[in-house]
């Protein structure tokens, strides 16, 4: 394996940088007491990667096993337990534990323990997430969608449930 090709062609470097402070307000906030915070989108990223700040309150909450055709994800649990699956079953997981799943690869993330939890997402390439959990949001406030415009929103954000 080598290094990619260079996709910065300067000689002196950018001032580029950013920087998210940790009592910055969330980004998104769910009624079961969840929130997410977009430490770097798609967009901010020129489509390299995603990476998120998943806090879960108390309530159970995370989806069900599934698959991407498009993307590869990978969790890092920063407190508390989250429950990952990999594919065979659930696991039990706890600070300083890391998943990686490739494209294709089957997963699910949920806490079920009543207590809070915290863990790094991260997506790649990135692909524009934010408004597929942003919809998650309006769903669990009572948006209703018919079958076949949950189906074309599932595809549309290259979610496969099985």
């Amino acid at each position: 394996m080598s290094y990619p090709d260079p996709i910065y062609f300067g000689e002196n470097g950018t001032t580029s940088a950013t920087i998210r402070r940790g009592d910055s307000a969330p980004d998104l906030e769910y009624r079961s007491g969840g929130s997410v915070d977009y430490l770097a989108t798609g967009a901010s990223t020129g489509g390299q990667f995603g990476l998120y700040r998943w806090n879960f309150g108390t309530a159970v909450s995370g989806p069900d096993p599934h698959f991407h055709r498009t993307i590869s994800e990978s969790f890092f649990i920063l407190s508390g337990t989250v429950r990952l699956h990999d594919g065979t079953g659930w696991t039990d997981c706890t600070a300083g534990d890391f998943a990686h799943v490739p494209a294709g690869g089957i997963h699910g993330f949920r806490n079920e323990s009543g207590e809070r939890a915290s863990m790094l997402l991260m997506f790649s390439p990135g692909a524009p997430r934010e408004e597929y959990f942003e919809t998650l949001k309006k769903l669990g406030e009572g948006l209703t969608m018919t079958d076949e415009e949950k189906d074309a929103f599932y595809l549309a954000h290259d979610n496969y449930w099985l």
